[in-house]
């Protein structure tokens, strides 16, 4: 005997109604999701800062995650992007395409991830897009965020003389994704954690418009967005390895490998972190330390270096790279 046919999604409009609409919030600017637009409104004296960023499953995350962890990494890998530039969060736009591995109830399951996510982190979805595909899932977002007139820090302020510093434990989000996909050792969870659930580093927004003169979230690899603020900002930038802040896990990974050199740079290469890499006046450094993050290396004037007591090192590319 043959089971029960799985149920049939509502229509576009249908699913819109259900999954995305208490979304909104009741906020009028997103008039139920029933225009082509939206409306956001800001603050007087306030600037409106855009960012977006796309994930896809097979590339940004593994095939069959829990649809829940899935919203909660997406909705937080952009958020990291507005904590970074200082901003407080305040909604989205979202583009969907539901793929075939993608049944009613897992889309179900999406959308509380949302809801959850969302009020978390005070967000209102102001509308977007929903469609099907044969392909992977696929979900993008543009997040709008405020922050003070001319306060967003922008990557290109670093100049020579200025420290380099991180924020929190690197690597954690690379060995994050060796536990859920290669079996990497983490009986309590938290590196795998780590990977699906990252924290975006918003309580940092009022420190970094303080003090901070450049400012990237770590998502390419530290390396590599150490290099994105350096190229920025028209300088050279020197990343000391021996300085990189880990965690107790990433402390024990590395004790337990071969060569420290590869070990360490595969920490500080391997992304999906979303600390914060920063730029600072020597005078300034002081406050962002307080705040917990950590001096590794500086700006120069000349070209760029990955170094290990005292040794340059030859790193490539030092991060992911997008097709």
């Amino acid at each position: 005997m043959s089971g029960a046919d799985p149920p049939t999604p509502p229509d576009e409009f249908g699913q819109i109604a259900e999954f995305f609409r208490p979304l909104t919030r009741g906020d009028p600017g997103a008039f139920d999701l029933l225009d082509d637009a939206a409306v956001a409104p800001i603050q007087a004296g306030a600037d409106l800062v855009l960012t977006q960023d796309a994930m896809v499953e097979g590339v940004h995350f593994p095939p069959g995650e829990a649809a829940e962890d899935v919203a909660a990494r997406f909705i937080r890998v952009n958020l990291s992007d507005l904590a970074a530039k200082g901003a407080e969060p305040f909604a989205w736009l979202q583009t969907l395409a539901w793929g075939p591995d993608w049944p009613l109830e897992r889309r179900r399951a999406f959308a509380r991830g949302l809801a959850i996510e969302s009020e978390r982190f005070g967000l209102t979805l102001l509308g977007g897009d929903t469609v099907s595909t044969p392909g992977p899932f696929m979900v993008s977002g543009a997040f709008l965020g405020r922050c003070p007139s001319g306060g967003m820090v922008l990557r290109s302020g670093a100049r020579p003389g200025h420290l380099l510093l991180a924020s929190g434990a690197i690597g954690d989000g690379w060995l994050g994704l060796q536990a859920v996909t290669r079996g990497l050792e983490d009986p309590s969870g938290r590196l795998a954690g780590k990977f699906r659930r990252p924290e975006p580093r918003l309580d940092l927004r009022a420190v970094l418009r303080a003090c901070a003169s450049a400012s990237a979230d770590v998502s390419d690899g530290l390396i590599a967005d150490a290099g994105h603020l350096a190229r920025a900002s028209g300088c050279g930038v020197r990343v000391e390895l021996e300085r990189v802040p880990l965690s107790a896990e990433g402390r024990d990974w590395l004790l337990r490998q071969a060569d420290r050199a590869v070990a360490l740079t595969t920490l500080a290469s391997g992304g999906d972190d979303y600390e914060l890499v920063l730029a600072a006046p020597v005078e300034k450094a002081a406050g962002l330390q307080a705040a917990g993050c950590t001096v590794i290396g500086g700006f120069v004037d000349g070209p760029s270096g990955v170094f290990l007591e005292g040794r340059e090192l030859v790193v490539g590319a030092g991060g992911w790279r997008h097709g």
